[in-house]
């Protein structure tokens, strides 16, 4: 399946629409070099999470050196046709360490495991197949 994407003119960041318990919509930067998905704490407390209620803490290697993110579960998580439930993220305060962006996070490839993805960044979509399918 196809699924359309809006390219930033000037930075070139492919920006996914993406759903918290299917009643959410936030924007996130899809990030191919990012291992795991990240959301703005701010973003988290607004949908009603708690934030006291991390499941725990890991050390994240940035272009700007290692950080401490705290992991979160969200009920559900859906972007680009798929819906991972119990969904584990990770959560930053990009607001406390200087990062103002129209954005919420970042879309990392933990939300596309078992998935192949081709970029078309001449249509601004991206097709997804299971990986016993070709694109």
């Amino acid at each position: 399946m196809k699924y359309p994407f809006k390219r930033e003119s000037e930075s070139g960041l492919i920006i996914v629409n993406i759903e918290i318990d299917g009643k959410y919509e936030l924007n996130m930067v899809f990030d191919t070099g990012a291992s795991n998905t990240t959301i703005d704490s701010n973003a988290l407390y607004l949908l009603g999470y708690d934030l006291k209620d991390t499941i725990g803490i890991v050390e994240v290697e940035t272009a700007n050196g290692i950080i401490e993110t705290e992991v979160f579960e969200v009920r559900s998580f859906s972007s680009l046709g798929q819906t991972k439930e119990r969904f584990q993220i990770q959560v930053y305060d990009f607001l406390a360490h200087g990062i103002f962006s129209d954005y919420n996070g970042l879309l990392g490839l933990d939300f596309l495991e078992g998935k192949q993805f081709c970029i078309d960044t001449i249509s601004n979509t991206i097709t997804l197949t299971s990986s016993s399918n070709s694109l």
